[in-house]
């Protein structure tokens, strides 16, 4: 295999996030030529802190996922399944724009859904899979 890893090899990735280990996940796992991203808010990692629009919360979420995809050897252009999941319907047209700016070009398989988050700040979560091309 190129550059790819044996299709038995677990790689497990962390963005530091205490909650991780807490509940039990990985950020991010990598088996074989696929990456498996978990469901990511939009916290800033940098200064644990959740912003204030669903807006800013889904640029944090993409900015962690792609830094997640990118440490796993692997770019938002692997990506071919994005969950999305919002707390109200009508941030749906807001965020839209924001993922067309991501994913416009790559056109990934997607689904959203309207539902309650864990913590009620926030707004959005998105989970992707990412298959090395």
């Amino acid at each position: 295999m190129s550059d790819a890893e044996a299709p038995d090899t677990r790689r497990l990735i962390s963005s530091g996030s205490p909650f991780e280990r807490t509940a039990g996940y990985s950020r991010a796992l990598v088996q074989g030529d696929w990456c498996f991203v978990s469901g990511t808010t939009g916290y800033d990692y940098a200064t644990m802190t959740m912003p204030e629009t669903v807006e800013e919360q889904a640029r944090n979420c993409l900015k962690t996922i792609e830094s997640v995809v990118r440490e796993a050897g692997f770019s938002l252009s692997d990506v071919v399944r994005c969950h999305y999941y919002i707390t109200d319907a009508s941030f749906a047209d807001r965020v839209f724009p924001i993922l067309g700016e991501a994913f416009g070009e790559i056109r990934p398989a997607a689904t959203m859904v309207v539902c309650g988050l864990i913590r009620p700040e926030m707004l959005i979560e998105i989970e992707v899979t990412a298959l090395r091309r």
